[in-house]
Order: C-alpha cells, then structure tokens, then sequence
C-alpha cells in the first residue's frame, strides 16, 4: 500500500511492512556482515515490519543539542524470527548499539539533503562517492529537493560499516518509504549495495 500523503521524512510514524518483491536481497548484506547461513535463511523467509516511532526531546547524553528528534523502530519478524531494535536521536553523535544479530557497533544519524551528501562525498572521494552516487539516486522530487535521514554505522568487531539514506521513491507507481544502504567490508574494495521498500500498513495502535 502506498504511503499516506501526510506520511513525510519527519513523520514516519506507523507501520511499514518490508516488500520483498520490489526490496533487493538481503542475503548478500548480511554475509558481508557475518550472519551465519541459518540465520540468514531464516531472516530471508521471514516477514518483516517496522514499528516506528518519532519523537522530539532534549538528549540526556548531549544536552548541548538542544531538543533533538528520535527514531525508535522495533522490527517484528514472522516464523519465530527474533525481533531487532533501533533507536537514534538525529543530532550526528555517536552512541553504542548492541542486538542478537549484529551484535557491537556504533551509529549516529541526522536529518541532512542529497545535496549535502553528495559535497561531503566528493570532497572524500574513492569508495565514499562511489557509494553516494547509489545512495542519492532514484528518489523523488521531495526527497531529491528537501531533507533526508542519514545514517551510519560502524561494527568495528566484524569489520564493516553500513550507510543509510531514507527517504520517498516511486514504486510500482507508488509513493513508498525506501532505504537505500552501502554495507562496505572495512579495508576491502568490497561492497554490497541494496534497496528495501517498504509499505505502509497502518498507524501505530491500529
């Protein structure tokens, strides 16, 4: 179903199942990340939802931010799968991350334009502009012209980083929510880069 016109990069909020038909492949993502080949077969018939939730508040661990925008997804799998978590406060800071799936990491996220991302890129070069030209293509022109969520992620233990870029994509001739990522093995040319849709099942509660 296709995202309410109301449904924005600063209001999530709701229920958002993954489509596998028009998402790419998770397999390859999560053996770059060192998923194991049972879990990832399991992960692959599983059925996923995102549960999301925004919300502003001052950040206990930067209060220098001021009154911040926070993420909070909880991800519920069908066939017995266990769920994952996800929570971020939008002010580019650092903060330590720990599941059952992917285990130790760092992350940090922030509201920010293609635009931005594609001049920070440039200015890096090599790998990092090559993984921005994927990131910032194939969106929408209110997503192409206004903010976007961006986020990154470092698992320094199984040596990988993960880039995020969330926004609105047309989709079978929709309005949907996307997420576009580069999974990058950290000091290997090797990459993989993927694109999950995802449609809106209904407000949070319903």
């Amino acid at each position: 179903m296709a995202a309410p016109a109301h449904k924005n990069i600063k209001d999530l909020n709701g229920k958002w199942l993954m489509n596998k038909t028009h998402s790419d492949a998770t397999d390859p993502v999560l053996a770059l990340q060192g998923i194991g080949w049972l879990t990832r077969k399991a992960v692959g018939v599983a059925s996923v939802t995102l549960h999301i939730k925004m919300y502003t508040k001052t950040s206990e661990d930067n209060p220098s931010a001021g009154e911040v925008i926070n993420v909070d997804i909880d991800q519920f799998a069908s066939g017995g799968i266990k769920g994952t978590a996800e929570y971020r406060a939008l002010d580019w800071t650092y903060r330590p991350h720990s599941d059952w799936l992917f285990g130790e990491l760092k992350g940090r996220s922030r509201f920010t334009t293609l635009d931005a991302v594609r001049k920070e890129a440039a200015e890096m070069g090599g790998v990092t502009e090559q993984d921005a030209e994927w990131l910032t293509e194939g969106w929408l022109e209110e997503t192409r012209t206004g903010e976007v969520i961006e986020s990154f992620v470092d698992n320094e233990g199984k040596g990988w980083t993960g880039w995020q870029i969330w926004g609105f994509a047309e989709i079978n001739g929709e309005r949907w929510y996307v997420r576009r990522m580069a999974i990058r093995r950290k000091n290997e040319d090797k990459a993989v880069r993927v694109k999950l849709c995802y449609e809106w099942v209904g407000e949070l509660g319903s």
